[in-house]
């Protein structure tokens, strides 16, 4: 009896344990928990008792074994796998080369406008038998529509009658890590780097390798970039090749290309050459042999990504070049190939007088001078991924060179892991802005669709940097910004609103008693951030190094070029940077009529207000406030916003599994103590400006302004920017 007794603890201490597992948010929204209602169960069983599917190519492999995992997690039994068509209940897969079921549907034309990643899933019929059909022209699409049946099902939606058509709008779907060789993350607050480079290549069957390919392809992503563009020439020899090649072995199986951000000064760095010089034949030639080397590697790779002349990062400029000559000889050696040059348009230097204007002023004079492999990686906004920006003015101005967004999910300007910021909002926001390149509705997204100008080649980025904590991402929310990058990277028409009740779904529950409350977290979470942090189109009041604490007052070092104060140019007059023509006139760069309501304090939207105007303190706003008013006005707003978030947070309890539920209660708590923080700093700091008192209503600071600037350094965060990449108090 004690034996069995003790068995039986054994056993629920080993049960409980996985069940643990299955919602500490390591599977992410790739959940296939049991279906509870047993009627929608039937209803699925009775449509998908047989998988019909090819099993020789390996894409076409991953999409049946994810379907049968799915499907016999969610409904208790899989289904049975055969290459014949059952009396009933048949699910069939794959492109019509793959299968003579498909080929004999007579689907070629309808499969060609879809193209090879996209896709039909229809109910039809073959002979007399009622089957759901999963085809596309390409593996791929094959792979994407059994993610999107999948999704159907975890969603909790009626898949009698089927008749879906899905292509993606953008060419290049990709995602950026900044994952250093020795395994620190730039940005990266999950952990270390998903690559075990001392295991490698010879262990490449990590299931978390796999696990975060499932993750990508669900999405549609095509491609990744697995290391930092601050690049470590080290990245291009043999030892490293080995190594990428063995995790490009597991990517391919689901359809996604492997890109290496490579170092501009490889050559030198190699001690090959004494000159990295773009025109020098002999740099060409290294460039070429290399190339040469790393397909014979990788003999998919996509291509290189590089960041060049910024940030101390070497370039075709320092030998007197321009971008355009120093991406090209890169493009010529991966042209034969079929590889492309994702050539970063992030640059700045102190010698600009505005940062705002140096993208555009660089890259203009030379737009249609790259080659048609080349394709500019813009950031969404002139400066560096800050909670609110306009859009960069690139977008719209380069008509005859490619172009490619850059997003960021990881939250290097958004409270790093500690806080909720759903960036689906973000994102939209973006994609959705008028540039007015052609006229009224050339939005951003219709760029990147190629409806707008005739680029050869289009592309959506995001710098995810998952690490090593079990669920990925540090923040469980943060996965939400990840996988909305992925579905409107897919499709830039689809609303965060949907997408983030998609991923809630997914990745939690469908009960409607979660949905609703933390549906309106999310889509306020993101602009309480904005309102606690840098309201009105304010802009970089972030600690100098670590980006997590406010300062909006000179960082130690006294430089003034890149500090809050070079943004915000606050005085007792005043505050905002004038980008109009008495400044900078950094409005300029953009179409009419965007540079007519920029220039107008009246006209422009006022969360844009101050990236382009110095107002006085006491300048009306459309709510009868002044601008001193209105501005402590909105830093309250965001601090009642996030105790909103946490109130709604906390009605939702027993609703969801109780290990995420106290994760996010735990960081809504630091983040409201955060939240109070930035405003008391910086309110106060912009009050000992002014001279002016609170107005009527408002708290007043804890502390005084000095104790907020000698507590500024004293964040303890993880600072794996930082070389040493130690937890550590962090003091620049």
């Amino acid at each position: 009896m004690k034996k069995l007794l003790a068995i039986g603890l054994a056993l629920a201490c080993i049960f409980g344990t996985l069940s643990a597992n299955a919602a500490d948010g390591y599977e992410m929204w790739l959940r296939y928990p049991p279906i509870e209602d047993r009627s929608l169960v039937k209803d699925y069983q009775r449509q998908f008792r047989t998988l019909v599917a090819p099993g020789e190519a390996a894409i076409l492999n991953s999409a049946a074994e994810e379907l049968e995992r799915g499907l016999s997690d969610m409904l208790g039994e899989a289904p049975k796998r055969s290459d014949k068509l059952a009396r009933r209940g048949s699910l069939v897969i794959g492109t019509p080369d793959s299968s003579e079921l498909i080929a004999d549907l007579g689907w070629e034309d309808r499969l060609a406008q879809q193209g090879p990643e996209g896709y039909l899933i229809e109910t039809t019929r073959m002979g007399r038998r009622s089957v759901t059909v999963i085809a596309s022209e390409g593996e791929r699409g094959v792979l994407y529509g059994a993610f999107h049946l999948l999704r159907l099902m975890q969603t909790h939606q009626a898949v009698e009658d089927l008749a879906i058509a899905e292509a993606p709008k953008v060419q290049h779907r990709v995602v950026n890590h900044w994952d250093n060789l020795n395994r620190l993350v730039e940005r990266g607050y999950a952990g270390l780097s998903l690559w075990d480079w001392g295991t490698l290549p010879q262990y490449d069957e990590n299931p978390r390798y796999e696990d975060y390919a499932r993750f990508n392809a669900s999405l549609g992503i095509n491609g990744t970039v697995i290391n930092n563009v601050n690049a470590d020439p080290r990245i291009l020899t043999d030892q490293f090749l080995e190594k990428v090649a063995a995790l490009a072995g597991v990517f391919r199986r689901y359809g996604i290309k492997t890109y290496l951000s490579i170092n501009y000064d490889s050559p030198r760095a190699f001690g090959d050459l004494e000159t990295s010089d773009p025109l020098d034949p002999k740099v060409q030639q290294w460039w070429k042999d290399r190339v040469a080397k790393v397909y014979e590697h990788i003999p998919d790779l996509g291509g290189f990504l590089v960041k060049a002349d910024s940030e101390g990062q070497p370039g075709p400029q320092g030998y007197g070049r321009n971008h355009a000559e120093g991406a090209n000889i890169l493009a010529e050696a991966l042209e034969p190939y079929g590889g492309v040059v994702f050539w970063r348009a992030f640059v700045y230097s102190p010698e600009q007088g505005d940062r705002f204007r140096e993208a555009y002023d660089e890259f203009m004079p030379l737009d249609g001078k790259f080659k048609d492999n080349v394709i500019l990686q813009i950031k969404n906004g002139p400066i560096d991924f800050q909670p609110r920006e306009p859009f960069s003015p690139l977008f719209g101005a380069l008509k005859d060179t490619n172009i490619m967004l850059e997003l960021q999910v990881t939250q290097e300007y958004f409270g790093f892991s500690y806080h909720l910021a759903y960036m689906g909002t973000l994102f939209e926001e973006v994609l959705d802005t008028d540039t007015y390149a052609k006229g009224e509705g050339s939005t951003i997204g219709k760029l990147l669709g190629g409806e707008v100008f005739e680029y050869e080649q289009t592309g959506m980025a995001a710098v995810i940097n998952p690490g090593t904590d079990r669920n990925w991402t540090g923040h469980p929310f943060v996965q939400s910004s990840w996988y909305a990058f992925g579905r409107l990277a897919w499709d830039y028409e689809l609303s965060s609103e949907a997408i983030a009740e998609e991923w809630m779904r997914m990745t939690f529950t469908n009960d409607t008693g979660f949905l609703d409350p933390i549906g309106e977290v999310m889509a306020m979470s993101r602009e309480a951030g904005v309102n606690y942090r840098s309201p009105l189109g304010l802009t970089h009041l972030y600690a100098q190094g670590h980006h997590y604490g406010p300062a909006p007052w000179h960082d130690k070092s006294g430089r003034p070029d890149w500090t809050a104060t070079y943004y915000h140019r606050a005085d007792e007059e005043g505050i905002g940077f004038d980008r109009t023509e008495t400044g900078s006139n950094a409005i300029e760069q953009y179409h009419e009529p965007i540079a007519e309501r920029f220039g107008d304090p009246e006209k422009i939207d006022e969360d844009y207000l101050l990236w382009f105007h110095h107002l006085g303190w006491d300048y009306e706003m459309d709510s009868g406030r002044t601008l001193w008013e209105e501005l402590v006005h909105k830093y309250d707003k965001g601090v009642e916003q996030v105790r909103q978030m946490q109130a709604q947070w906390q009605d939702v309890k027993g609703l969801i599994d109780q290990q995420r539920y106290e994760h996010v209660k735990a960081l809504l708590e630091i983040q409201l103590r955060d939240a109070i923080r930035w405003r008391d700093s910086s309110v106060a700091y912009f009050q000992s400006v002014n001279g002016l008192p609170l107005p009527e209503g408002s708290p007043e600071p804890e502390h005084s302004l000095e104790y907020y600037k000698k507590q500024e350094h004293r964040f303890y965060v993880p600072d794996p920017w930082h070389p040493k990449g130690d937890d550590r108090k962090v003091d620049y």
